[in-house]
């Protein structure tokens, strides 16, 4: 293994102020009510569609810009940089991706299958590194779980994470896109431990138009999935989506009360298609990865929704928790707006990664 704390020139460290989550009346206003006057314009519904393609890629683009200017600029101009590939160049790729949150692990696999390549493919020029580099992470990433999609009759989506990670605003941009696409959603507010939680919900819930099943502060979380439960099959739901108590991640007892609620809603709608969703802010590094782990253990996560990618100039731990835990992500979070909260293609991931920085 190289040396990870090899002196180097002194170097600036690109780092990005966190962005908080925005005020729920803050962030409603910026969320678009529809998308009627782009159809109006447009000749037919498959340019319509391109069209909007195109926009979600931008806004990707444009979310991922501290994270190309951090980690992606710093490998590529270290690989423009070297006037030959040599155990220095591959020392120094290994201190950025390790800086980048990309782990340890998953850091010295890479360097150890560009090194294969090298050799395999006779490369000797620098610049062609950027070709196999890219082509490794999309290798990585390649085989994710695929997008947050829905089964036919009751979907049950409970969704878990630490508090200050986006989850509410998580919840309130899932239920919006399905309810836009005229399923019936319902939320239940599982975290009974601040009134505050309850409220917020009530207030989403209110401005997307989406009724909210809640008890008071105190309440049993298992008591309100209950409810929530009950009520969805009685009035033939589309979608529940369960919000549960932002718990740190290493209090016993609230996870042991988490798998309660989960519990629970295995018994009451063992029918039903339910996922476990956690929800991670991406601007915690490798904290998130053990988050990850630790809730994986007590509910066996099915999907990871990353948020505030667009906070973090690193963001190498989306690969670290694809490559070291196999947790597929469904979305990621780019941005305030709902449009910003996005379903995750690797391919378009890597290609919003890589493409060049708009003048």
């Amino acid at each position: 293994m190289f040396n990870l704390f090899k002196k180097k020139k002194d170097k600036k460290e690109d780092t990005a102020e966190e962005i908080k989550e925005a005020p729920a009346g803050k962030e409603a206003k910026e969320i678009p009510i529809s998308e009627e006057k782009a159809k109006d314009v447009l000749p037919d519904e498959e340019k319509a569609e391109t069209k909007k393609e195109k926009g979600l890629f931008s806004r990707l683009k444009k979310g991922l810009t501290r994270t190309r200017r951090g980690f992606i600029f710093q490998v590529t101009n270290l690989f423009t940089g070297y006037g030959k590939i040599d155990e220095e160049l591959f020392e120094e790729l290994e201190e950025i991706l390790i800086q980048a949150d990309v782990g340890i692990k998953t850091t010295m696999e890479l360097i150890e299958d560009l090194e294969e390549r090298v050799e395999e493919e006779g490369i000797s020029e620098p610049e062609e590194l950027i070709r196999i580099f890219k082509e490794e992470l999309s290798a990585l990433l390649q085989d994710e779980g695929g997008e947050l999609e829905l089964k036919e009759g009751l979907n049950i989506l409970m969704v878990v994470g630490v508090n200050g990670s986006g989850k509410t605003t998580t919840i309130a941009k899932i239920a919006r896109r399905y309810k836009e696409q005229g399923k019936k959603v319902i939320l239940a507010a599982g975290d009974t431990f601040r009134a505050a939680a309850i409220d917020q919900l009530k207030v989403w819930g209110d401005r997307i138009g989406v009724n909210v099943i809640a008890q008071q502060e105190g309440s049993d979380a298992a008591a309100v999935a209950f409810d929530a439960v009950q009520s969805a099959k009685a009035r033939g739901l589309d979608l529940l989506i369960v919000d549960t108590a932002g718990r740190l991640h290493t209090q016993k007892n609230l996870m042991e009360e988490l798998k309660k609620v989960k519990r629970v809603i295995d018994r009451e709608a063992e029918r039903a298609n339910i996922q476990v969703l956690l929800v991670l802010d991406a601007t915690t590094g490798q904290n998130a990865l053990n988050q990850a782990r630790l809730f994986n253990e007590a509910v066996n996560v099915d999907g990871i929704a990353l948020t505030k990618l667009d906070g973090t100039a690193k963001g190498g731990i989306v690969i670290a928790i694809k490559n070291e835990l196999g947790i597929p992500i469904k979305l990621i979070g780019v941005g305030e707006a709902a449009e910003d909260l996005q379903d995750f293609k690797p391919g378009e991931f890597i290609e919003a990664l890589f493409a060049e920085q708009e003048s």
